[in-house]
């Protein structure tokens, strides 16, 4: 009966403090030490409950014994003024044999009430220490839930960091790597220009050139025409 004292106080005083530091799911075992709890203490309500009917059994075998001696006692008492002392010793006998049994009761009796009543404090300091358990409970699941927040934040940014920050920079040098590649192409392309590209421009030109001589022409004609 006694584990389940030991027990409490192993889930109080250690399990229950170190629970952040464990892989299990807090907020679960949380829940489920609380059960735990619950269930001993059903079973020590349970012991304690046939405790005290063990106790009400003796007590009520002792009032009886003694009951009985009183009554063997006044039955002598009565032999002896009726002249009987054969009688009256003989009732003495069994009032002596009825004290012995109420005094073996008796010892039962009072180590069944100190038993009852270490149950019973026993039983007290359980609910007490259950009680204690779900107000902490709440607080506990609280500032797990607010840790696992913490490291995901810090995940997500080591993430930001290493992660995304990384392939932002690759991007920024691949388009600082094609702006270089356009530039050389656009160099490479002036270095290239072929004999054919030269003359269409001279051709060009020349076009343009013969078509101002002729401007040139007609305007004098016109002039002279005046």
């Amino acid at each position: 009966m006694f584990r389940f004292f030991n027990r409490v106080r192993t889930i109080v005083s250690s399990e229950l403090n170190s629970l952040l530091n464990k892989a299990e799911d807090p907020g679960k075992m949380l829940d489920q030490f609380i059960l735990d709890m619950e269930k001993d203490i059903s079973e020590v309500e349970a012991s304690v409950a046939k405790q005290i009917a063990n106790e009400k059994m003796l007590n009520k075998q002792y009032e009886e014994a003694a009951a009985m001696v009183a009554k063997r006692e006044e039955q002598a008492v009565k032999a002896l003024e009726a002249g009987d002392e054969g009688l009256a010793r003989r009732v003495l006998e069994d009032k002596n044999k009825q004290q012995s049994q109420a005094d073996s009761l008796k010892q039962l009796l009072d180590e069944a009430v100190k038993l009852s009543e270490e149950l019973k404090e026993k039983l007290r300091e359980m609910k007490d220490e259950l009680k204690e358990m779900r107000m902490k409970k709440d607080s506990l699941k609280a500032r797990s839930e607010s840790a696992k927040a913490r490291a995901k934040v810090n995940r997500t940014l080591s993430g930001i960091g290493t992660g995304a920050k990384s392939g932002f920079e690759r991007m920024e040098e691949k388009v600082l790597g094609d702006e270089a590649a356009a530039e050389a192409s656009e160099e490479l392309r002036s270095e290239n220009k072929t004999l054919d590209d030269e003359l269409a421009v001279l051709d060009q030109s020349s076009s343009v050139d013969s078509e101002l001589a002729a401007l040139k022409a007609k305007l004098g004609q016109d002039k002279k025409a005046e």
